[in-house]
């Protein structure tokens, strides 16, 4: 199974806990008509705009984002499925099951998520807890797992249920956890494809038009129903930045992802502490009087393009240390700071270890 960690994404920040509130902005926020939306920095899980990101509301098919992730770690992609009358004749979307046909879950994940099968999620569900309701407990705590504890599942597709509901942050919680399966990245990126099952082959077109008319589009689900309106979450990548936008219950998906999507492209830039920067120290007593310090971790940061001119880095540091010293021992950090605030910090740490020069040694100079 696999595995992935996502400390950034579930704190969930807001730039407001970053910068001083009503000092610092990006530029006004865009018009979306849905009235639940949100648009993700990827990189750091940074919300970079929400409206009404917690309002719980049917998701529709972008249930499926759930459902197919599960399927990805619970099971293999060639394991073999035998699909029952149940999941063949399930109502709405559909690839076009036959009961007793035999068919891949790599097969119906793509049938899931880029077609829209609610056959093939009943087929998965059935195969993976052996209905739809044991697969609903699986899906509700993988949710609550991941920090999106504002939704409730009752089937595997976003077919209309009384309490079956999520959130903008949630979808988006969920959609940038599964983006960091290799698998089902590349699938949600799919325009078309071919799947084979045991009575034939099927096409596959995908329904996130958003893959043919936004640059740098790849992912990731539609959803629509007469309940939940016009939902998508939608992913583009320019420029090395990655972003994540949700919209549920919109009267034009397609409009407003890309006003999102194009507002967090344009209005924010990533500001970045590499790991591999480093500095110096003197060290009077050690076996070497010069140490080498970087920072522990690579920082990256997402802001407003207004204020790039404005933030400035300060490095804290002793201007000497004495021995002995332990490689990864904090001795400062660095900062970045923006009109007198700073918005984040990185500890700085040796980068090896240095003993204490014995008395005799301390009469000779350190090389």
């Amino acid at each position: 199974m696999a595995k992935f960690k996502l400390p950034s994404l579930l704190a969930g920040l807001f730039l407001s806990l970053l910068l001083p509130a009503g000092e610092i902005n990006a530029a006004e926020a865009p018009y979306v008509s849905a009235p639940a939306a949100i648009v993700m920095e990827m990189a750091t899980g940074q919300v970079l705009y929400a409206k009404n990101p917690d309002l719980k509301r049917p998701p529709a098919s972008t249930t499926k984002i759930l459902t197919a992730i599960l399927a990805l770690e619970l099971s293999d992609e060639q394991e073999m499925v035998t699909v029952s009358r149940q999941a063949a004749y399930t109502e709405g979307a559909s690839i076009g099951l036959e009961p007793g046909i035999q068919i891949s879950i790599g097969a119906l994940v793509r049938g899931a998520l880029i077609s829209s099968g609610n056959d093939a999620t009943v087929a998965i569900a059935e195969h993976l807890a052996g209905s739809q309701e044991n697969f609903a407990l699986l899906m509700d705590r993988k949710a609550c797992l991941l920090g999106a504890k504002n939704s409730h599942f009752v089937n595997p597709n976003g077919l209309p249920a009384p309490d079956h509901y999520s959130t903008a942050r949630d979808l988006a919680l969920m959609a940038a956890y599964a983006m960091q399966n290799p698998v089902f990245r590349a699938i949600v990126a799919t325009k078309e494809t071919i799947i084979i099952a045991s009575d034939g082959a099927r096409y596959l077109g995908n329904t996130n038009r958003l893959l043919w008319s936004y640059q740098g589009a790849d992912g990731v689900k539609t959803g629509t129903t007469n309940a939940a309106g016009q939902c998508l979450v939608a992913s583009a990548t320019r420029n090395g930045r990655q972003l994540l936008s949700v919209v549920l219950g919109s009267y034009n998906r397609w409009e407003d992802s890309a006003r999102l999507l194009d507002y967090g492209f344009e209005q924010f830039y990533l500001e970045q502490i590499d790991s591999d920067s480093s500095w110096q120290v003197y060290v009077p007593n050690g076996t070497k009087n010069r140490l080498l310090v970087r920072p522990d971790r690579t920082l990256t940061l997402s802001l407003p393009v207004v204020v790039k001119p404005e933030v400035e880095r300060r490095v804290f540091l002793p201007a000497s240390v004495r021995a002995p010293i332990k490689s990864g021992q904090i001795l400062g950090k660095i900062c970045l700071y923006c009109r007198g605030q700073e918005l984040a910090s990185v500890p700085l740490v040796a980068g090896e270890t240095v003993e204490a020069r014995s008395f005799l040694g301390r009469l000779r100079p350190a090389w």
